[in-house]
């Protein structure tokens, strides 16, 4: 059962660990994500395969529930406070016993393998002393056989003391490890007086010398006491020079030496002594004997047989001291060790033969070593002289393992901690996050509140000055009466920007994607700054190139927007020259700036020089790929890429403003800022380009001028228009152009861009146009009777600049029989009234600029006596008033505000309409439940009890509920007012201006949206819009 225990706790500290490790990845995972999105397109790999990646890692953390596990085990503070501290306990405590046993283990090994060198080295000793002993001891048994056939077997013996001293030191390079060979012979007692004759010495005895040992010195063998009567002796005859001096001694007198020969006759074989100190040098050593036989003797004979046929005994003397050393010097070794040799004959009492006794309790090796006596025991005994190192390879490597594992636990300690306090973090960001978005939706309803609760009184505020201004005033009462009408919208344009500007640091400002006509838009802008060009004399103009679309899908209020702001600078810092304003495609303008570089400075469209706008996109990413030979994003078949300039001769930006001119709230001086504006335009104006994935810049010189340049990108709307298109033209180009097809105009001008200007305007209403640089050019071309010219139009500038030769020249043209008619274009209001007061008789026709296509047409059907009751644009009847198409209209007006009620009503009554005024939803709903007599609604959306989002969806449900029960045949045409489908146009009114509310008319079934404070016109286009198509088909 424990081991169960411990095998769970293993798995679920695994498990553990396997959420810690992903929750880290998911950290980082989620850093690099945000840091890909920092860095945009330099990411790579991190851009979209980031994204791929964090949604792989979410798909896995979420398929196996570890963000569930990790908030269970790792996000409570419980645990951080509890189970990881124990566990972080628990991984030190292991990786320390750990390492012990790693340090344990090490040292064993290096204990073994210690051991294994030792026994190794020790094995090799025994192994060579073992086999030079042997082959020691086989040279002295073949020396045996050698006496026994030279020495018994001849008669008389072949060998004597010299021969044997002298083979003997001959021969000694064959027994390394022997001092010295000797041969005693076997002497009977019978034979001992034959014997010490022969050698002529007698047999002298051993015992003495080994109960009392002499020095090497003193020993004198003539000295030596006679061997005591026997049975037999053995006494040396022969002996190697070294050891000459045992010549006589008899070898059965000696104790070790007796009882080693009576057991080498006897079995035959090589007897070891006991170690003893040898004769005269007094060194421990041992004397390897050997019998001598007969040569009869049988090889399977008896001891007693061997006993009978011994002859003599051949002994070896082996000074182990000495042969043990010189075996040590053979071999070399980088670690020495001390070598000890014992006989363990008697295991109770062992003999050392060689080495110091010397108590060791480290490593010891015993290696056995066998000398060729089966009755005696020896053994090498080998241990290091140094003592063992210290084990620093274990105890480096264990506190390495240790080291790691502490650091790899203080690695997950911080990681808990910093993965505890990302996650307090989060929680504290999130909270901090929930606390913005309620501020940030507070703040949304608060500037919509305000926004609602201005807007609704300065519509009625504008409108009672708009009511007042049809009213008899004198000069200064109407001057009050405008100025006031000036604050007033000067005050609701605040509120816009003011709104813009928050939702766009909201995040929440988005464009619309509805078809649009540019020029028609940009008709509209002229029309909004005209009165102020004029009054100032400043020329505005406006070109778009034959190459941008006449349809465009995008946002066209934000558009508009754009222009404006630029525009409406432009007009506030200029006082003389021009704004002009021109749009592109990309992709003309560098064939542009080629034309604009080799023509003068001072070509532009009033002659004052002006700032380079080749500068105000020289930071262009669209420009830079284009430069690198990248595909600009316009070349593909849908996408407009659009460049739009607005250039001006007004007081230019200081140098040092210029780095703060997008900032919001931002004036660029103090000189600048007393001409008005709120400082938040330019910055709305660089949010929207930015939305519309273009790029602003300007250029700007002091007292000479500035440009602003900005792209934009729309959709073409020709493939996805041409049933509009097709209407266009049928209602429009040919109301406009039907007329004026097949004309030619002449225009008079010797600037070439104002001249471009003027023939893109005319060109629009289908009139083929013709340039000319002065008056007598003109003359020339239109007496020359090549071509007839329709219309004559004249710069003011070039007219005025010599009133005599102006006259000589309308003199020649009214001589002519078909003289074209002339038109002046005139700048400001006071050269058209300096010239009319000088003109004398004749008084050609005044256009007033900035050129537009409605008005130019307008202006050219008043004075050439065109009358076309078609021609209509824009919502506008060019030759029919407007209140006759909201003539007899019954219109429902719905607001809980009386003096909304008033100027809505006002405005509608002073276009001929029927106007019915109700304060509530439920009423209007009783109101308009079909059959009725209403032609359109306009709803209020905020109304107590009610709100006109409700009135609106009950409204729409009442009209569905009677025309599904019209085509079922349940009710007849007759009780549903002879129309078989209601749907009674209903337009919002509100104060409220954001996107929402817009989106909420629309899913309530709203047909459309007017924001107050509105002007008279707002209303009327936004309903006649319903009244058009049946207005014009009564025409």
């Amino acid at each position: 059962m424990s081991l169960l225990h411990v095998l769970g706790f293993g798995l679920k500290v695994a498990h553990l660990f396997w959420i810690l490790s992903c929750s880290i990845v998911s950290v980082i995972s989620m850093g690099w994500l945000i840091d890909g999105e920092i860095e945009g397109s330099k990411m790579g790999l991190f851009g979209n395969g980031g994204k791929v990646w964090h949604k792989f890692w979410e798909k896995i953390m979420g398929n196996s529930k570890i963000h569930h596990h990790y908030y269970l085990y790792i996000g409570s503070k419980k645990v951080r406070k509890t189970w990881w501290r124990k566990l972080l306990l628990a991984w030190v405590i292991g990786w320390f016993l750990f390492s012990l046993w790693i340090f344990w283990y090490m040292s064993s090994q290096a204990t073994e393998k210690r051991k294994d060198t030792l026994a190794s080295m020790c094995d090799e000793r025994a192994r060579m002393l073992q086999d030079q002993f042997n082959v020691s001891m086989n040279h002295i048994q073949a020396m045996s056989v050698l006496i026994s056939t030279f020495h018994h077997g001849k008669n008389p013996s072949a060998i004597d003391q010299g021969t044997f001293a002298r083979y003997t030191e001959r021969t000694a390079f064959e027994r390394p490890l022997t001092s010295g060979v000797a041969y005693a012979v076997r002497v009977l007692h019978s034979e001992r007086e034959k014997i010490e004759k022969q050698q002529g010495w007698t047999i002298k005895r051993m015992d003495i010398l080994e109960q009392n040992p002499v020095h090497k010195d003193d020993y004198n063998p003539a000295l030596l006491e006679p061997s005591p009567i026997q049975e037999e002796y053995a006494p040396v005859i022969f002996a190697q020079d070294t050891i000459s001096h045992v010549v006589s001694l008899d070898m059965l007198s000696g104790k070790e030496d007796r009882e080693n020969v009576l057991s080498a006759r006897a079995s035959g074989k090589g007897v070891l002594t006991a170690p003893f100190k040898l004769l005269k040098t007094n060194r421990l050593g041992v004397i390897l004997t050997f019998a001598v036989y007969k040569t009869d003797l049988p090889i399977n004979a008896t001891p007693d047989e061997r006993i009978q046929a011994t002859d003599g005994y051949l002994g070896g003397v082996f000074d182990i001291e000495s042969l043990v050393e010189k075996l040590l010097q053979q071999l070399a070794s980088k670690q020495t060790i001390l070598v000890n040799v014992y006989d363990t004959t008697n295991q109770s009492c062992p003999i050392s033969m060689y080495g110091l006794n010397v108590s060791d309790n480290g490593l010891e090796h015993i290696s056995s070593l066998n000398f060729g006596d089966p009755f005696r025991r020896h053994e090498m005994r080998c241990r290091f002289k140094q003592k063992p190192p210290l084990p620093l390879l274990a105890m480096m490597t264990s506190i390495g393992i240790l080291v790691i594992a502490l650091l790899i636990g203080h690695i997950f300690h911080a990681t808990v901690n910093r993965i505890a306090k990302v996650e307090d973090d989060y929680h504290e960001m999130m909270e901090l996050k929930k606390r913005a978005e309620a501020a940030d939706v507070a703040k949304s309803q608060f500037l919509a509140t305000v926004s609602h609760e201005i807007r609704t009184p300065m519509n009625g505020v504008l409108g009672m000055l708009r009511f007042l201004m049809d009213t008899d005033l004198d000069e200064t009462q109407q001057d009050y009466v405008r100025t006031a009408q000036a604050s007033g919208k000067a005050l609701v344009s605040l509120i816009n920007e003011v709104l813009d500007q928050a939702k766009i640091e909201s995040g929440k400002l988005e464009l619309e994607a509805v078809l649009f006509d540019l020029r028609a838009l940009l008709d509209e802008v002229l029309s909004l700054f005209s009165d102020k060009s004029q009054e100032k004399g400043v020329e505005l103009a406006v070109y778009i190139s034959d190459g941008v679309p006449e349809m465009l899908i995008g946002d066209p209020g934000r558009f508009r927007q754009i222009i404006t702001n630029l525009m409406g600078n432009s007009i506030r810092f200029t006082e003389k020259g021009h704004i002009f304003v021109t749009i592109y495609l990309v992709e003309e303008v560098i064939d542009l700036i080629n034309v604009e570089t080799e023509s003068s400075s001072r070509n532009t469209l009033s002659g004052l020089p002006v700032a380079d706008r080749c500068q105000s996109w020289a930071g262009f990413r669209t420009f830079n790929q284009e430069r690198s030979g990248c595909t600009l994003l316009s070349s593909s078949s849908d996408l407009v890429n659009l460049i739009v300039s607005v250039e001006d001769t007004g007081v230019g930006i200081p140098q040092e403003a210029q780095s703060r001119v997008f900032t919001p709230f931002m004036q660029v001086g103090p000189s600048i800022s007393r001409t008005g504006g709120t400082g938040i335009g330019l910055s709305i104006s660089k949010c929207l380009v930015s939305l519309m994935n273009g790029e602003i810049g300007f250029a700007s010189v002091p007292k000479i001028g500035s440009t602003f340049t900005f792209t934009a990108v729309f959709t073409s709307g020709c493939s996805n228009s041409n049933e509009y298109k097709s209407q266009k033209i049928s209602s429009q180009s040919n109301a406009l152009s039907s007329e004026f097809q097949g004309r030619i105009a002449l225009i008079v001008d010797p600037r070439p861009i104002r001249a471009m200007v003027s023939r893109y305007h005319i060109q629009r209403l289908g009139i083929h146009v013709e340039l000319v640089n002065d008056l007598n050019q003109g003359s020339s071309a239109i007496s020359g009777g090549n071509r007839v010219y329709d219309l004559l139009l004249v710069e003011h500038e070039v007219w005025s600049r010599d009133l005599s030769i102006s006259a000589l020249f309308v003199d020649n043209i009214r001589k002519i029989e078909h003289s074209p008619k002339l038109f002046l274009l005139a700048n400001s209001i006071s050269s058209s009234r300096t010239y009319t007061a000088t003109s004398g008789a004749y008084t050609p026709s005044v256009i007033m600029k900035p050129l537009r296509a409605s008005m130019l047409a307008a202006c050219l059907q008043r004075d050439m006596g065109i009358r076309n009751k078609k021609s209509f644009r824009n919502g506008e009847l060019l030759g029919l008033p407007l209140c006759n198409l909201l003539l007899g209209r019954k219109i429902l007006i719905v607001d809980d505000n009386s003096v909304n009620l008033k100027v809505a009503a006002g405005a509608l009554k002073k276009y001929g309409a029927e106007v019915v005024c109700v304060e509530s939803g439920k009423e209007a709903i009783s109101l308009l439940e079909p059959p009725h007599q209403f032609d359109a609604c306009f709803m209020d959306i905020q109304m107590p009890k009610m709100d006109g989002f409700e009135a609106t969806r009950q409204i729409r449900r009442m009209e569905l509920n009677v025309n599904n029960r019209f085509q079922s045949g349940k009710v007849s045409a007759g009780s549903c007012g002879d129309i078989s489908n209601w749907h009674i146009p209903i337009l919002a009114m509100t104060a409220d201006v954001i996107q929402a509310t817009q989106e909420e008319c629309q899913k309530c079934g709203m047909d459309g949206y007017v924001s107050k404070p509105f002007e008279f016109e707002q209303l009327y286009r936004e309903v006649s819009r319903f009244f058009l198509s049946t207005h014009g088909a009564n025409f």
